[in-house]
């Protein structure tokens, strides 16, 4: 179950930002379109490093295309460290510790899973177009299947 939460949805201007990647370099989410941009729970859980590693096995597919692919959480720079090194990721993940960023996108929200209510990540992808416009977003379920649907997305943006 979602809390309804104000959201960033299609058609409507990418919220500009600025955060430290793994490896401790910053990123202007204003330089970086046309884009892939993931929201995830957290580093090293079974679910985020599938859909962490699926991303970074098609990543030059991706660029390929001219879209960059970025992955962000609210885990540290340490465990984006960690979790890059130890799963062989290829995307960067950003580092968006205070949850501004979350916020901004209305991915942060409250869950509910085994009957336990919490606020969280609500796992959820946006393709960002050339000119900071959101062109699709989509609130993943299941990983499985999700980065070919991307992709095609991808594709289709010509």
């Amino acid at each position: 179950m979602r809390k309804e939460v104000p959201m960033i949805t299609t058609g409507d201007a990418a919220p500009d930002f600025t955060l430290i990647r793994d490896g401790g370099t910053e990123v202007t989410l204003s330089a970086s379109w046309p884009l892939v941009l993931f929201f995830y729970p957290g580093d090293s859980t079974p679910t985020c490093t599938t859909e962490a590693q699926a991303f970074s096995a098609t990543v030059a597919a991706f660029h390929a295309k001219g879209v960059k692919v970025m992955g962000v959480s609210r885990d540290t720079l340490a465990k984006h460290d960690r979790f890059v090194a130890k799963s062989g990721l290829t995307v960067p993940l950003l580092v968006d510790e205070d949850g501004s960023v979350c916020n901004a996108y209305g991915v942060w929200a409250e869950k509910t899973t085994f009957g336990k209510t919490y606020m969280g990540i609500v796992r959820t992808t946006f393709l960002i177009g050339r000119d900071g416009r959101i062109l699709h977003r989509w609130e993943v379920a299941r990983i499985k299947g999700h980065v070919d649907e991307v992709l095609a997305a991808v594709e289709a943006m010509g």
